[in-house]
């Protein structure tokens, strides 16, 4: 099972390899790993996504939440909350199939960035099938470079 885990962590040197430290000392490998400045230019949120073990993972959570330097920690498994990814496509355009691509842009709300004479550079948010149904349509183009972020998330609002 993936578990997406929120950790907000006091902006510090080393508290990143701190964190992921008790990941891999434990046999788990982060899918996803994003990590930015909050609100509050003296904390950061850290978004990892992870697979395994649910017995074993809820030993790592509570590791965390000893870790001086976190504040809190949030799993969104099982839990109402919205998360996106971020990715830039770089593909092949050329004239004759240009409108094809901006057409799937378009069904897809993504953003052209760039257009140079031969290929084309997309930007493309949503849920992480999406951003895979889109690739997988692009993919007869010839895709050139694909940049990824780390999947961001957040609990929704209150009712």
């Amino acid at each position: 099972m993936k578990h997406v885990i929120s950790i907000l962590v006091e902006n510090k040197v080393g508290v990143l390899s701190r964190i992921t430290g008790l990941f891999s000392g434990r046999g788990f490998n982060i899918e996803s790993l994003a990590v930015g400045e909050t609100e509050n230019v003296k904390m950061s949120r850290m978004t990892i996504v992870v697979g395994g073990d649910d017995a074993i993972l809820e030993q790592v959570r509570k590791q965390l939440g000893k870790v001086i330097d976190v504040i809190k920690v949030t799993d969104f498994t099982g839990k109402g909350h919205v998360a996106r990814d971020l990715m830039l496509i770089k593909v092949n355009a050329i004239a004759g199939k240009r409108s094809e691509i901006v057409e799937l842009v378009d069904v897809f709300r993504g953003k052209i960035i760039d257009v140079g004479q031969k290929d084309m550079v997309i930007e493309i948010s949503g849920p992480e099938e999406r951003l895979e149904a889109f690739l997988n349509l692009l993919r007869p183009y010839g895709i050139k470079e694909v940049a990824r972020t780390g999947r961001i998330a957040m609990s929704r609002g209150l009712k």
